[in-house]
């Protein structure tokens, strides 16, 4: 299972080296960890293509076009849940208190809510406990399925096995009537949306990784998530 967190993680985030540096062993890795069929991994393979055979500046390209122009499409799990209220303030807060009792620290670079780091951290927990906590936010990975694979894009691919993953598949978000990032009504559209809240429980105590699992992490750890134990 962690594994398959960190490399669902992996091909979700905005694309750069080491991304790619890891893009071709990425199906196999998936296939020691079990979790998914041979015809679910499968569904990867454009995506991994891509990320192996494009110009990087092509990729990141896509990428901020596909996931950051407009909110429709955002990774930041809080900005379908909060909106810009206070409240998604404290829950950034409250997402951060449990990456840190976990010994996980974030860099400037990125916010709690980023769904990529979100699947990080959960990597590191015994793997019902990242389950449980998965299917909180399920129901906005489910929406999120559905609006990529709309686009027709092969990031609906990672997407989708994640919201399987979560339990989600039944249950997606009211889709926005367009899905413009220029439509100013589209976008009000969405916001009219009712809200949807998940809990987010205090982790437990700390649980020791298993070797496996630090061997894992170590080695696809990316830049915006690092332990706290490797800054000393």
């Amino acid at each position: 299972m962690q594994w398959t967190l960190r490399i669902l993680s992996t091909l979700l985030r905005y694309p750069d080296d080491t991304v790619k540096q890891l893009a071709p062993v990425l199906l196999d890795a998936l296939e020691r960890d079990a979790v998914f069929t041979a015809r679910q991994r499968e569904t990867l393979r454009p995506l991994i293509d891509q990320l192996i055979g494009d110009d990087l500046l092509d990729l990141q390209e896509r990428y901020v076009a596909l996931f950051d122009r407009g909110r429709t499409l955002s990774l930041h799990m809080f900005e379908h849940v909060h909106g810009e209220s206070r409240d998604r303030g404290q829950a950034m807060v409250d997402l951060r208190a449990r990456y840190e009792a976990q010994r996980l620290e974030i860099s400037a670079k990125e916010l709690p809510d980023y769904l990529p780091l979100f699947l990080e951290y959960l990597s590191v927990l015994p793997a019902e406990q990242a389950l449980m906590e998965l299917a909180q936010p399920g129901v906005i990975i489910g929406a999120l399925a559905e609006r990529l694979e709309q686009k027709v894009t092969p990031y609906a691919a990672p997407m989708r096995l994640l919201a399987d993953l979560a339990g989600a598949g039944g249950e997606p978000l009211s889709l926005a009537p367009a899905d413009d990032p220029d439509d100013l009504a589209a976008l009000d559209a969405l916001w009219e949306e009712e809200q949807v809240r998940f809990a987010a429980p205090a982790a437990p105590g700390a649980v020791p990784a298993c070797p496996q699992a630090s061997a894992m992490v170590a080695r696809f750890q990316s830049p915006e998530l690092n332990r706290s134990s490797a800054h000393g």
